[in-house]
């Protein structure tokens, strides 16, 4: 059993609940390490499609936990990086953050790993780790320029500023903003949004949208053999989706 997190499985949906509310979910190597175990059984679930992440409590991560670190605890490596979602590059199904209260330093960093964030109005989001002669080095400085330009990044990484939920939904980092008590309902209903399409669609164009972000041209993303797209061509779902249209019914996604 998970000891820092709690983790719900119901009709192709994974809930993973940070669970350290006695420090605001910040989190500690150990618990670095299990969120990765986590995801990594996700990941290889097929009845697994879609994953959403928040906090217990009144806050989603507060980042690295610095007491554990000032008292002396032991640092190990992360493999697949902080929530064990931050050094992952190899997920292709999607993840989304359901965001309550803070999401500061490593917490707003898991955020930032998934692949869209429902905050609450509650939420708050910054990388203040200047602030205490650290730096945002679990993909802060990396994707927050990416998702909302340099120059807005740089307002918020060079001064540690806190964001607000609606602010962070201008800034374009936050795609939904909804009240407190119904972040839990949102974000398993955009999740059942998502698995009403078919799973190897959403993971070949979650595959395409990340790595055409590294391709200079539209003619070359455009072209590229994509191993996801191949595995999309091949599956029975193929096959399924226009016969499901075409008899004017559901169709039975098996995803594969």
């Amino acid at each position: 059993m998970p000891e820092f997190a709690l983790v719900e499985k119901s009709d192709h949906i994974t809930t993973v609940t940070i669970n350290r509310p006695d420090r605001l979910n910040a989190l500690h190597p150990p618990a670095n390490i299990e969120l990765g175990e986590i995801f990594d059984d996700f990941a290889a679930d097929d009845d697994a499609w879609v994953a959403i992440i928040t906090g217990a409590g009144r806050g989603f991560s507060a980042g690295n936990d610095l007491r554990f670190q000032a008292e002396g605890g032991k640092r190990s490596a992360v493999p697949r990086g902080f929530g064990g979602l931050t050094s992952r590059f190899d997920m292709t199904k999607p993840v989304i953050a359901a965001v309550n209260g803070v999401a500061m330093g490593g917490g707003f960093e898991i955020a930032l790993a998934c692949d869209l964030i429902v905050a609450a109005r509650s939420a708050r989001f910054a990388l203040p780790e200047p602030k205490v002669g650290l730096a945002a080095l679990a993909g802060g400085l990396q994707r927050l320029p990416r998702a909302i330009g340099p120059k807005r990044a740089l307002h918020m990484i060079l001064t540690g500023r806190h964001v607000g939920a609606e602010e962070g939904l201008q800034l374009g980092f936050v795609n939904e903003v909804v009240d407190d008590e119904a972040l839990a309902a949102r974000a398993r209903a955009l999740a059942e949004e998502i698995c009403a399409c078919a799973p190897l669609s959403i993971r070949a164009s979650k595959d395409v949208v990340y790595q055409s972000l590294s391709i200079d041209s539209l003619e070359t993303s455009m072209n590229t053999p994509y191993e996801s797209v191949k595995a999309l061509m091949k599956s029975e779902d193929f096959v399924e989706g226009p016969k499901a249209f075409a008899e004017k019914r559901a169709p039975n996604w098996k995803g594969r």
